[in-house]
């Protein structure tokens, strides 16, 4: 039979000799062969049965749990409870993520951050928000445009390079508001282009549902309800006015 020392068991488990000798004491995992001298001898069964604890461990069970029901649980039941733990795991990472990016794009848009306007965000239940945000799609667009809508609208939770290029126009626009550039301004004119350019990419070509949408975005409660970065009216509208001169430039060139 196969005996691994106390040392080599903590290696290729990769835990503290520590705790190995704490789990022997409370009688969790106990090796099959002591000698006198203290040296502990581990028995491949015996390391299983380390690997078992770890695994539940990781679930955040505590050691006296794990302790009534090692012995009763196969090895199959207990990787199944560890992988429903590291599917949480990556569901709060991935949301965990999702909330990074949005501060990280709310910061390129807004220079800073007022972190009293956040704590809403944190607190508010997710389902209600998205049960709102369902409710809001369904009466104003179809449900071809919602599907449309679902699968092209930059989030501000993603760090795409689409969501840059909205970013970047946004900010362009406030630079000419600030500075007194009319709509109609030659950067005006150049804001008009690309902005027809990503309407284009977004809405498919939809000049119904693009009609629709702005529309929606100009209301402050549909852009809240519908998970939208809260844009000033004066860039919509500045943006508005802005394709209509480059639309009337086209007609008469």
């Amino acid at each position: 039979m196969n005996y691994f020392l106390t040392g080599e068991v903590a290696k290729r488990l990769n835990i503290s000799v520590r705790t190995i000798r704490y789990y022997d004491e409370i009688g969790l995992v106990v090796p099959t062969k002591k000698e006198e001298n203290g040296k502990r001898f581990y028995t491949p069964e015996d390391i299983l049965m380390l690997e078992k604890v770890l695994l539940l461990k990781s679930t955040s069970m505590p050691l006296n749990d794990i302790e009534k029901i090692i012995n009763m649980i196969s090895t199959e039941t207990v990787l199944s409870v560890h992988k429903e733990q590291l599917v949480q795991n990556i569901k709060q990472l991935n949301e965990s993520l999702d909330y990074t990016n949005t501060l990280i794009n709310t910061i390129k848009l807004e220079g800073n951050i007022q972190w009293e306007n956040l704590i809403p965000l944190l607190s508010e239940d997710p389902a209600l928000k998205e049960a709102r945000k369902n409710d809001t799609m369904e009466e104003l667009f179809s449900e071809e445009e919602q599907k449309t809508l679902n699968e092209q609208l930059p989030k501000m939770e993603s760090d795409s390079s689409q969501i840059a290029k909205w970013i970047n126009l946004i900010k362009r626009i406030e630079l000419c508001l600030k500075e007194g550039k009319s709509p109609s301004s030659e950067e005006g004119k150049l804001i008009a282009e690309d902005t027809l350019i990503l309407s284009n990419e977004m809405f498919n070509g939809d000049v119904e549902l693009e009609r629709k949408f702005w529309e929606a975005r100009k209301s402050k409660d549909n852009s809240s309800d519908l998970n939208l970065y809260p844009v000033q009216e004066e860039v919509i509208t500045f943006m508005e006015k802005a394709i209509v001169c480059q639309q009337k430039d086209q007609i008469n060139s």
